[in-house]
């Protein structure tokens, strides 16, 4: 009997097709992500106090500039903000701009890094060693949240349950949303007080 040439499997082709490109997608799979070192991630867990020092006095700077941020407009004011947050954030905490920062309820530890983007505590598949069900080599996000909320002042934060993320807050700057909230807070308990 004459060995008949084998028909690929839709499979084989599939990996023959792979090979060919060098495009491997950036930040959106398993694979781009694993490349990436956690190193500033971890770093600002373990001094999650001091950068939530840090970011106490900032946001009191940012309400401050409030006059200046209504007189320029929130919206004109949106563009260099939210360019120097993505940049500051980007590098600290690997942060997605998601619009709605929990970073001071989380340890530090931005819960978009998850690959199931879970906002309330970790799924039932960290490993042994604390890292993720879904990225064997990252550690797993929840558990250095947990870690970073020891370290804090805030630290029952972390049990304050997140809403579910507002995909139209996406790409916005958190700095002047909650600036603008506060200063609206504020100037709502001022008109509220005592008649006279």
């Amino acid at each position: 009997m004459a060995d008949e040439p084998t028909q690929p499997t839709q499979a084989s082709l599939n990996k023959k097709a792979a090979q060919k490109t060098s495009y491997k997608p950036s930040g959106v799979s398993a694979t781009g992500r694993k490349a990436r070192s956690f190193a500033v991630r971890l770093w600002s867990v373990r001094h999650a106090r001091t950068l939530e020092w840090f970011y106490a006095h900032f946001a009191e700077l940012f309400l401050k500039l409030h006059p200046l941020w209504k007189a320029i407009g929130y919206e004109r004011a949106e563009g260099p903000i939210k360019f120097i947050e993505k940049h500051a954030k980007g590098f600290l905490f690997d942060c997605r701009m998601c619009g709605q920062c929990a970073l001071s309820s989380t340890g530090m530890s931005c819960p978009m890094n998850c690959p199931k983007q879970l906002r309330n505590g970790p799924c039932g598949g960290v490993r042994a060693n604390g890292n993720c069900e879904v990225e064997p080599d990252m550690p797993c996000v929840w558990v250095q949240a947990w870690s970073g909320a020891q370290k804090m002042d805030g630290r029952d934060n972390i049990f304050t349950v997140q809403k579910p993320v507002d995909q139209s807050l996406r790409e916005t700057s958190s700095w002047l949303r909650v600036t603008a909230t506060a200063a609206a807070d504020r100037e709502a308990a001022a008109n509220s007080g005592p008649a006279q």
